[in-house]
């Protein structure tokens, strides 16, 4: 089974999944946002097509630890997802994952009309990458 990661936003889910082994990310897509059921669908859709067993969604912690109102909306999120799809939702710290990737795609010299219908599947990326190598040293 693979792992799909997750960097959820107001407006685009960035969306990366990862081989069979689950040793590699891979981005997939970006999610154009409407209406959560219609999220929740079209991600269900992708975990079926995909063959996903868990789900990672960045969850983003306030540069102190502490979890915002922002951090509480993406664990609802989440827990709507586990329920719509049934499939285990854990969380990995985003932190600065949206900052790195735009440092990668700016040192690439990417424009920046590309950057910003890229960034979120980058930043998918960077949650599912860190993840896959936490699970791999435990």
């Amino acid at each position: 089974m693979r792992i799909m990661g997750l960097d959820v936003g107001e407006k685009r889910i960035g969306i990366a999944i990862s081989d069979q082994l689950g040793w590699t990310a891979q981005g997939h897509s970006v999610l154009a946002r409407r209406n959560l059921q219609g999220d929740l669908e079209r991600l269900g859709e992708l975990c079926s097509a995909n063959e996903v067993g868990t789900i990672v969604v960045g969850f983003p912690r306030n540069m102190n630890g502490t979890i915002g109102p922002k951090g509480i909306e993406i664990m609802e999120f989440g827990q709507l997802l586990q329920e719509q799809l049934g499939l285990p939702v854990e969380y990995w710290d985003e932190r600065l994952t949206t900052v790195a990737a735009e440092r990668m795609l700016v040192e690439a010299n990417v424009s920046r009309r590309r950057r910003k219908q890229v960034i979120d599947k980058i930043a998918a990326v960077n949650i599912l990458q860190g993840y896959l190598d936490r699970q791999a040293h435990k």
